[in-house]
């Protein structure tokens, strides 16, 4: 059961939902997966294709810095050029330290942008600080963007965190200092955006996160301020780190956030690896997404993991195979085949749980393990259409999953479009058609 809250367009993307007037539906609006930029923000033709790349991967809401003038100036390039490419994914300004004086000289930058991130303990010290949350907070309201206010432990505002620490140590049964850490997270979220709300912002305007990079704090974090507030929350582990640590420590705690029903934007703050592609970390935040049961974005490869049975790794490069070729033709197959990112297909290598995981999957193909008969049956739907062999398996194999998916979703979008008529030569339900070469 996801947590209600307010709702919150980020360009066209709704956030959360289910309180108030704003909300499109009785629902809260699907969690939205989010991703950032790594290139210098002032080189925009790198910004463009980067943004475009993490878009196509599947990312809904993309953030970028703009941390100088020469960046604050190329934002509106940026998202012209995006728009000529046909990719309307919402850019969100990522600010800090000097976010007031560039929304304040670059008025194209302040209306290109769908949202605005601030983190309060970035905004400015003593009396500049409120003075400079406030211009951010009026631009916002100027030009009708929505705003994160995004709090990190490692930038928090130095002046409440010595307040609270002075406060602890006079009661009588004192936070320790995680617990202490923990509460000055919230409090500055919650009162920077009552802060917002004060100057004229709408709550509905406001999106929080409170970012940590240890997942037991993240989880108690985030279950206490779902507790305290109604605003859509933006979760992601800071800091997560490179590879396998990086992947792992999002989704424990994504995951378990998640499951209660907490989160209504996400982001993997994975480090790339040299040369490796941004969009990886989108990928994990679908497939987060998708293993639990939340959201679907791409058709899933079942494999086995491989044993002394299966010593050719065949079935290992036919699964990598048809994952990526599966993750290729996503962005044309949301557009013409909807529902197929529901689709299951299984790559198993032998005969102990081949047949039987094959059988469960929309396709499965059963490939020979070591000693076995080299022919490699395929079952669709549950029944066993053709069986495979010689040097072409995994062009054939792959041409079965193209044929499967042209025939079984395009009737599906034909019956979709169907219903709601009143003509009762219609109220046949019509079958999805199973096209697959014997």
């Amino acid at each position: 059961m996801r947590r209600n809250s307010l709702q919150v367009m980020i360009g066209h993307v709704p956030v959360g939902g289910g309180i108030g007037k704003n909300m499109l539906g009785s629902q809260p609006a699907s969690v939205v997966v989010q991703s950032m930029t790594n290139t210098d923000t002032a080189d925009a033709q790198a910004t463009i294709q980067q943004v475009f790349e993490l878009w196509q991967a599947g990312s809904e809401v993309v953030r970028i810095t703009v941390n100088s003038p020469e960046a604050a100036a190329q934002v509106a390039t940026i998202r012209k050029g995006l728009d000529e490419l046909g990719c309307n994914v919402p850019l969100v300004g990522d600010f800090h330290y000097n976010g007031h004086k560039l929304l304040a000289a670059y008025p194209d930058c302040a209306q290109a942008l769908a949202k605005y991130r601030i983190n309060p303990g970035n905004v400015g010290k003593g009396s500049k600080r409120d003075e400079q949350f406030a211009y951010m907070i009026e631009a916002a309201i100027k030009y009708k963007k929505s705003v994160r206010i995004g709090v990190n432990w490692g930038s928090l505002d130095q002046a409440k965190m010595a307040q609270m620490m002075d406060d602890n140590g006079k009661l009588e049964n004192p936070l320790s200092s995680d617990e202490l850490m923990r509460e000055a997270l919230i409090q500055s979220a919650l009162e920077s955006a009552q802060q917002a709300v004060d100057i004229g912002l709408q709550p509905n305007q406001i999106i929080i996160s409170c970012k940590v990079s240890n997942v037991q704090d993240l989880v108690k974090v985030y279950r206490e301020l779902a507790k305290r507030c109604d605003y859509p929350l933006h979760l992601g582990l800071t800091e997560a780190g490179m590879g396998s640590k990086g992947i792992v420590a999002s989704t424990a705690a994504l995951s378990l956030l998640l499951q209660e029903g907490i989160g209504d934007t996400i982001r993997v703050s994975l480090t790339p690896e040299p040369n490796e592609s941004r969009t990886k970390e989108v990928i994990v935040a679908q497939e987060i997404l998708q293993t639990m049961g939340i959201r679907s974005f791409t058709p899933l490869v079942t494999a086995c993991p491989g044993c002394g049975r299966t010593t050719s790794t065949y079935f290992q490069e036919l699964a990598m195979q048809i994952q990526s070729y599966l993750r290729e033709q996503m962005p044309v197959w949301r557009k013409s085949y909807p529902g197929v990112e529901d689709m299951s297909v299984a790559v198993m290598g032998c005969v102990v749980n081949g047949p039987g995981e094959s059988k469960l999957a929309n396709i499965g193909i059963s490939l020979p393990g070591t000693g076995e008969v080299p022919v490699a049956p395929v079952f669709v739907d549950g029944e066993k259409t053709v069986t495979l062999k010689g040097d072409n398996i995994a062009q054939e194999f792959q041409a079965i999953v193209e044929n499967y998916v042209q025939n079984r979703y395009a009737v599906d979008r034909m019956a979709i479009g169907l219903q709601g008529r009143e003509d009762s030569n219609l109220n046949q339900k019509i079958i999805p058609i199973q096209a697959v070469n014997q």
